[in-house]
């Protein structure tokens, strides 16, 4: 039986507003957009389109859009509904339930209520997708007979369901993702905990799950880059050039990261108000000038600057883009201003893999003490054990600073293989061990791969400005031949 509901019954069930939602949703704007042109508050657009979705008996955005077609044109719901079956929504939307509590006593209830808000606020800041309000899905409830019936009411791609079994000595919560359009679980895993403080408790398990599913190489990100890879060219929207662009941004080669640049600029061209593409575009420029991809610095910075400026007026929370911002400061001389950059990108990611890796490598080449970015990453790495090798080279820099040279080739072996800078302190290690065979041969390899990479130009464009890295790195260098012409020495 068709759902989709006639002219008639949807324009006398939908109100003035909820209609001026309606149209505008399934025209394509963003709850953003929908909240400015209405003068409404994005997380009201989400909740009327909650009861639109109830009233008018659709399941996602396409039967949305066949059901307003309806309402505008009188046509009928196969004929508005049928060749739009097999569309694409613009971008993938998640939803988090309530997590069931099998406990019957209410302190375990309401605490299964505040780990569902905490993963579901947690997700819309550092999930770069649409997650829907917390409070629409409370009032679906947490045990959703289809998801036919509850989570395609809101348009949701994925759904996150979950359940807590309880007692005074250990917490246990199962957790899945899973895909609405087929009811496929696409992750799933178990946590438990003793029991401790209730809200240390709360916070150490949303920290597992986010840090899981969210950041550039986690199981969301993972899933949309399989889908766009699949998807033909022509039907490619913004977040599959995002996912894609971040995907080739991480492996810190030439040619990845000039891909990176052509598919983050298109991203931003189809959607300019996702702050994420502009910090991960701001990154990509940041790659060039230290890696010495491009013949002009000055413009590198420009372009960084341009890039970076932009992701932080869109999301002033969002710890990546103060990080890239702190980074670029430090570039141009502002060490006091790198310090509160990075300071600002701790105080809102402190709990994210992402961040705190990348904080280790600002401690240790950037300004800090470079010893305080060994907690850092081995958080980053605790919270998330399947991060993307560019963990390990943050690593593998805080080691290297910090004279443990046997362990920092242990991690350069786990960090990307295309980047010169790995081949750098690759090199560097070596050399400071006495490994001068080794050294010379890394030496070689760096400069037939990258002949126009250098120490000083990594030192600049990265930058290298705090004094025990800068100590290390040239004495490093000097010691594998690296700043002089010709094959290193094996003396």
């Amino acid at each position: 039986m068709n759902r989709i509901s006639t002219p008639q019954v949807a324009t006398e069930a939908l109100s003035d507003r909820e209609r001026a939602v309606a149209e505008r949703f399934a025209a394509g704007l963003t709850y953003r957009e929908i909240g400015e042109a209405l003068f409404i508050a994005p997380s009201t657009v989400r909740t009327h389109l909650a009861t639109i979705y109830g009233k008018l008996g659709v399941r996602n955005k396409i039967e949305l859009a066949a059901s307003v077609a309806q309402m505008v044109a009188g046509k009928t719901a196969t004929e508005a509904v049928a060749p739009l079956r097999d569309a694409e929504p613009a971008s993938p939307t998640l939803a988090v339930f309530p997590i069931e509590s099998l406990n019957p006593e209410e302190r375990w209830h309401r605490f299964a209520d505040g780990l569902s808000s905490d993963i579901c606020v947690d997700l819309a800041r550092f999930a770069d997708l649409p997650v829907i309000a917390f409070h629409t899905m409370k009032l679906l409830g947490n045990r959703p007979e289809t998801f036919e019936d509850h989570v395609q009411a809101v348009g949701a791609t994925y759904a996150i369901t979950g359940q807590l079994r309880a007692d005074d000595r250990r917490v246990r919560l199962t957790i899945q993702l899973s895909d609405t359009r087929t009811g496929m679980t696409l992750w799933s895993e178990r946590y438990e905990r003793t029991m401790e403080d209730v809200l240390t408790l709360q916070d150490s398990l949303t920290e597992s799950v986010i840090n899981v599913l969210a950041g550039c190489f986690g199981t969301l990100a993972a899933i949309g880059r399989k889908a766009s890879r699949q998807k033909p060219p022509g039907s490619l929207q913004a977040y599959d050039y995002f996912l894609l662009g971040v995907e080739q941004h991480n492996r810190f080669s030439p040619d990845g990261n000039a891909a990176a640049m052509q598919l983050l600029t298109r991203s931003i061209e189809l959607d300019p108000t996702r702050a994420r593409a502009w910090t991960e575009l701001a990154y990509a420029h940041s790659i060039q000038a230290a890696n010495g991809f491009g013949d002009d610095l000055d413009e590198a910075f420009r372009n960084w600057r341009r890039a970076v400026d932009e992701a932080v007026r869109l999301d002033p929370t969002d710890p990546a883009g103060h990080t890239c911002l702190g980074d670029l400061k430090a570039c141009l001389g502002d060490l006091a201003g790198a310090a509160e950059a990075h300071a600002r990108a701790f105080e809102f990611g402190r709990n994210n893999a992402d961040t705190l890796a990348l904080l280790a490598g600002a401690k240790a080449l950037i300004v800090g003490d470079p010893a305080d970015g060994i907690p850092f990453i081995e958080r980053a790495l605790s919270l998330n054990p399947l991060g993307p090798p560019w963990y390990h080279g943050m690593f593998a820099r805080v080691l290297f600073v910090v004279g443990r040279y046997r362990e920092c080739l242990s991690a350069l072996e786990r960090s990307s293989q295309e980047s010169p800078n790995t081949l750098m302190f690759q090199a560097m290690s070596h050399a400071h061990l006495g490994e001068m065979e080794e050294a010379a041969e890394v030496v070689s390899r760096l400069r037939t791969q990258f002949p126009s990479f250098t120490v000083e130009g990594f030192i600049a464009g990265y930058p290298i400005s705090n004094p025990p890295a800068l100590s290390a790195v040239r004495e490093g260098a000097r010691l594998a031949r690296l700043g002089l012409p010709g094959p290193a020495s094996t003396a």
